[in-house]
């Protein structure tokens, strides 16, 4: 069923339009040179990067759109008398306590103080562990973390996971990368570490230097053995399953028992270390460095962690780090923004319930449905016409196709925020916030099955997502607007914005991680060898390609990062194409605007990526990020589509051709 019939009810189908903003292209650039810049060059230039982005794009500017919404609904809420204690009064404190910078800033670092001064009263390793353990469920992060999902080989059932830690720039590379850029970023983190700790009063002008080093020091060594992003992408290498007597007995160098007990997990009984070797090097730096760096280090992470919840000059030299250094931004978020994502941060779904009420209609819901079930019509289709798959591996990935969890919009039963509290203080609720959300998820999950109908995203975030221990994907109300998903619009642009997005999600299921899962969400291997071995070799194009393309001067893409998600657009403009053919070929849709149908169809899907960004947050998402950047994704996928050759004529005359031979042939 066509999107276009579902819009046209009582005669309306004429009434719809291309979606095309034709102010958003650059038609002095040629499709076969620069398809990004022939898509976007016009909204490029009409939307530069404000001194607040180090990225500006149309995730974005639907994301402040939104922002603009939920501070209207978060506003209407504080400004009414609510009952103490209602949801809508923590909504408002939540939102107060961000605002009300005349008392964070007498404040000072008086939220924190208390807790500096515990840390300095620990006289030996274990209180100090057993402090470090209590920061750690306040929301300060310690030298390895947990979690509880499922469990990946038995996904009905939830697992607690251990997992690296202990860097806080995020990514080993910050630690051990030589190039120049990245040496001036480490330089920079020791200046916002010295001020941190002068402006603490924990080190002086005399001692502050060394104490920097020491701390540096001690992640530098934690990030020699922690995996990076490309290496936690392998599953099965990230899977340790033990019971807890292992647990005990292969790591005795921590206290299990206290920390799991201190965030009220008093019966574990079984769990998977995700990295041995780097929880061993916990182990030894905790019993080889000395007290008084390993009590720097823990005030570094208390201050560090709280330093964007506190003063105005706190926040400033927490921004002027992350911010300006990291990702190339020049100016903070007004607080009004900072007030609402942390509102969201505490109360997602409370703040989501209002959000729905109001933008969301049941209509759109419906509508998107139907789209899915053509989405997966198609995905079905591409399976069935792949030379490379054998028949028994295609009738199991129809299985895993036909079992799809699909949520749309916002979830059935909301979450329950009764226990919460929150007051006036805003450090005070990050740390309530943080016990909480921990409490609950192990309360709902330790020892326990899975809930199919939990949500991993809230209704107004702008994305969505495909989870593979449940076989889900999920399309949040906050997404489900134009560039992405536009009612008064014809199917060409619906199925080039939205619906690739949908099949990006659904190809997640069979991409180079995906494929790894069956039907019921377990990690097992359901293809042939020599559907594999097929599936790899495809994978390694895609693979190598993407490793070719320089994104700054002397910095290449990571490839490997990146597959699954590149190959999730590969699959997602393959199906939307075929879902997009299937849903016209009754009612060809005529030329508009001065073109084709499959060209706007294509024009869609690249005015998703529109955007902006800064050389600092290219450098910073190379380094981390599994996504590729908006540019490549239109850049360096479309080469690989038959179908946009087609489209707009390009021929091997054209500096964007790749011949048929040496394209991506998997969906």
């Amino acid at each position: 069923m066509a999107l276009a019939f579902l819009a046209s009810c009582g005669g309306q189908q004429a009434a719809l339009t291309t979606g095309i903003d034709l102010n958003n292209l650059d038609t002095t650039a040629l499709p076969g040179t620069d398809f990004y810049e022939y898509a976007c060059g016009g909204w490029m230039k009409a939307h530069p990067l404000t001194a607040e982005y180090s990225r500006f794009g149309s995730f974005d500017q639907l994301a402040e759109n939104n922002n603009t919404q939920l501070r209207e609904l978060i506003e209407g809420v504080a400004a009414q008398k609510n009952e103490a204690g209602s949801i809508a009064d923590k909504i408002a404190q939540m939102y107060n306590s961000v605002m009300d910078s005349v008392s964070l800033n007498k404040q000072g670092i008086e939220p924190i103080r208390k807790d500096l001064q515990r840390i300095d009263a620990t006289f030996d390793k274990d209180e100090l562990f057993r402090l470090a353990s209590s920061l750690q469920l306040s929301g300060v992060g310690g030298l390895f973390g947990f979690y509880i999902n499922a469990d990946i080989k038995d996904s009905k059932n939830n697992l607690l996971q251990i997992m690296q830690d202990g860097l806080v720039m995020g990514q080993r590379e910050y630690y051990l990368d030589t190039d120049s850029a990245t040496t001036t970023i480490r330089e920079a983190y020791k200046q916002y570490m010295s001020d941190l700790f002068r402006r603490c009063k924990v080190a002086t002008d005399d001692d502050v230097a060394a104490r920097v080093d020491a701390v540096l020091a001690m992640e530098t060594r934690l990030a020699k053995v922690s995996r990076s992003n490309t290496e936690l992408r392998d599953d099965e290498k990230n899977y340790n399953k033990m019971t807890f007597e292992e647990l005990l007995r292969d790591y005795p160098g921590i206290d299990w028992k206290y920390y799991f007990n201190v965030h009220g997990a008093k019966d574990v009984r079984e769990v998977s270390v995700g990295q041995p070797e780097v929880i061993h090097e916990v182990e030894h730096l905790w019993a080889e460095t000395p007290l008084d760096v390993l009590k720097d280090y823990t005030r570094w992470r208390l201050i560090d962690r709280a330093a964007g919840c506190l003063d105005d000059e706190m926040r400033a030299a927490n921004f002027n780090f992350y911010g300006r250094v990291m990702s190339g931004r020049q100016e903070d978020r007004p607080r009004w923004k900072r007030a609402v994502a942390a509102t969201e941060g505490a109360l997602g779904e409370a703040v989501g319930q209002l959000y729905v009420e109001k933008y969301f209609p049941a209509a759109a819901k419906e509508r998107m449905v139907q789209l899915v079930k053509n989405l997966q019509m198609a995905l079905g289709e591409r399976i069935d016409a792949q030379d490379w798959m054998s028949d028994s591996t295609k009738a199991v990935a129809h299985d895993k196709l036909n079992a799809f969890i699909v949520k749309v919009g916002y979830p059935d039963q909301w979450k329950d925020y009764s226990t919460l509290e929150i007051g006036k203080n805003y450090w005070e609720n990050v740390k309530n916030t943080s016990i909480w959300r921990m409490h609950d998820e192990i309360e709902r999950k330790l020892n326990k099955p899975v809930d199919n109908t939990e949500w991993y995203m809230t209704p107004q975030t702008v994305n969505a997502y495909y989870n593979p221990t449940t076989n889900e994907i999920c399309f949040p109300a906050g997404i489900l607007q134009p560039p992405f998903f536009d009612m008064n619009a014809d199917d060409a642009f619906n199925y080039g914005a939205i619906g690739v997005v949908i099949g990006h999600e659904m190809t997640h299921g069979f991409d180079d991680q995906g494929a790894k899962f069956d039907k019921d969400g377990n990690l097992r291997q359901w293809w042939t060898a020599e559907d594999t071995k097929n599936f790899e070799e495809r994978t390694h194009v895609m693979r190598d390609f993407f490793n070719n393309i320089e994104v700054l001067p002397g910095l290449c893409g990571n490839g490997q990062l990146t597959l699954g998600e590149n190959m999730a657009d590969h699959g997602g403009l393959q199906v939307a194409f075929q879902a997009f053919k299937n849903a016209t070929k009754d009612a060809p849709l005529a030329d508009s605007d001065g073109f084709t149908p499959e060209q706007r169809f294509f024009l869609a899907y690249a005015g998703v990526w529109a955007g902006n960004i800064r050389d600092e947050e290219i450098r910073k998402r190379t380094k981390s990020d599994p996504h590729s950047l908006g540019r490549w994704r239109v850049n360096g996928a479309l080469p690989h589509i038959d179908a946009w050759y087609e489209a707009f004529g390009i021929t091997e005359n054209d500096p964007m051709f790749v011949p048929k031979a040496e394209r991506v042939t998997i969906w």
